[in-house]
């Protein structure tokens, strides 16, 4: 690893990071050198990674999201404006077919702000940008995740959405093409709706379930 340009330095650079990937800018191949199909966890390096993973998850300039693919994605400071304003455009794409446990859960979060959950409603808010999602660790030694309304994120911060929905998805599809990567890994391509012949938009489509 190139100890000028690690991790954090990819991000500045790039404005987005994976966490790991087979072809996207990611940490554990900035790490290891390598393109690793399996888990990181047993690599030599491991331990490297995760407190890199750590490091780069707890910089004030980093916001940790579901962004590519419903994976762990980093997200430099310059790139939280359009990502906001994409985030609460509250867009078709966003709730068309989400389940019936995801609906509950939105509600929840909307009406208390903040709350702590996990699994698979908890993933789908993530991976549609309904909500932000930061992960925790509880008393009892869980690993769970802290979701709480994109304004009360916004407010924490002090981040601002800035231009149209458009404009914003624009930058980011801008971003993922100038690190060699394809647009249909965001969420508004994962998640496209397909019309049927009458014309109502009724099935929901991914790339990657």
């Amino acid at each position: 690893m190139n100890a000028t340009h690690g991790p954090y330095g990819a991000l500045q650079t790039g404005g987005l990071l994976l966490l790991q990937d087979k072809t996207f800018p990611n940490i554990v191949t900035i790490v290891t050198g390598e393109s690793l199909t399996g888990s990181w966890w047993a690599h030599p390096l491991g331990h490297e990674i995760f407190r890199l993973v750590n490091e780069v998850a707890d910089h004030p300039d980093v916001l940790v999201s579901k962004l590519l693919d419903g994976k762990i994605t980093f997200v430099h400071r310059r790139l939280w404006p359009p990502l906001l304003a994409v985030a609460m455009a509250g867009e078709a794409w966003q709730t068309a077919g989400l389940s019936r446990e995801g609906s509950a859960l939105l509600e929840q979060v909307a009406r208390e702000g903040t709350v702590v959950s996990s699994g698979a409603a908890s993933k789908e808010l993530e991976c549609r940008l309904l909500v932000h999602g930061n992960q925790i660790h509880t008393e009892s030694g869980k690993h769970q995740t802290r979701l709480e309304t994109w304004q009360d994120w916004a407010l924490r911060t002090g981040c601002k959405a800035r231009g149209s929905v458009a404009q914003g998805r624009a930058v980011l599809e801008a971003a993922v093409r100038g690190l060699g990567g394809s647009v249909e890994r965001l969420p508004w391509h994962r998640f496209k709706l397909k019309s049927n012949r009458r014309g109502s938009s009724t099935k929901r489509q991914s790339s990657n379930p």
